[in-house]
């Protein structure tokens, strides 16, 4: 007859022990699949960045140039110039004023009456319902008299008022090309304004710069690459050179 085993008693401690253990090893494995899982986030949103880059690209990279209608824009300088610079602005505007008041004078001087360079303007009017007005005058002055409308450019900017106001009115508009003594109809000024001639050309401005990516004021590109820094002569120098090297190179 058999006798009866002694069951084996665990002493508490032991027990504690091998939990905490036991614990350990499970928090352990925690921690390892919860890096493992921000290791696996953080390649994917490099990966997502990477390709993202790719796709809009960035200027002086291999990004497509934008192709613009030049021959139906507005042109201060010579139409066979090798760089065409494209801007984007609104006349109410105030970083645009600054634009035409200390960028455009410096291309003016170094590039465009040298025949190094063309300026071609694109409205983007979205600041207020006069911003609309202002574009709209200033492409009638645009059809009656090309040669006019960069002083009116310069003189829309130089008259500019606050941006919170509607200041470019029809009267203002009209009064303002007579003041700079436009050679134009002003009464067909007025009448442009009033009946929207120009409308059309207007929403074609703003898709232009929709499809280009165009999302503040002023914007400019430098043989269709958008330029970095608008405001910096210094860089747009060197991308001028570089855009008018590869125009050598074709």
């Amino acid at each position: 007859m058999s006798k009866p085993k002694k069951s084996r008693t665990v002493s508490p401690a032991l027990a504690q022990e091998k939990l905490r253990a036991e614990q350990e090893r499970q928090k352990k494995k925690t921690h390892i699949l919860l890096l493992g899982a921000i290791l696996l986030v953080v390649v994917l949103f490099a990966a997502m960045f990477v390709l993202a880059s790719k796709n809009t690209g960035s200027p002086g990279s291999s990004a497509s140039p934008v192709s613009f209608k030049y021959d139906e824009l507005p042109r201060l300088g010579a139409a066979d110039a090798p760089v065409k610079l494209v801007e984007f602005g609104d006349y109410k505007c105030p970083a645009c004023a600054q634009f035409s008041g200390v960028v455009k004078p410096q291309l003016v001087k170094d590039y465009i009456e040298k025949g190094k360079a063309a300026l071609y303007f694109v409205n983007m009017s979205f600041i207020g319902p006069d911003s609309e007005t202002a574009s709209l005058a200033a492409l009638s002055v645009y059809h009656q008299n090309s040669e006019a409308f960069w002083k009116y450019y310069d003189a829309l900017y130089a008259n500019q008022g606050d941006e919170k106001t509607e200041w470019a009115t029809e009267d203002f508009l009209v009064e303002l090309a007579q003041k700079e003594q436009l050679d134009v109809d002003y009464d067909l000024l007025r009448k442009d304004i009033q009946e929207r001639t120009y409308e059309d050309e207007l929403a074609r401005d703003n898709a232009t710069a929709k499809d280009s990516r165009v999302t503040s004021t002023p914007s400019l590109f430098i043989n269709g690459i958008k330029a970095n820094e608008p405001f910096n002569l210094e860089a747009i120098a060197k991308e001028i050179e570089t855009a008018a090297k590869a125009v050598e190179t074709e």
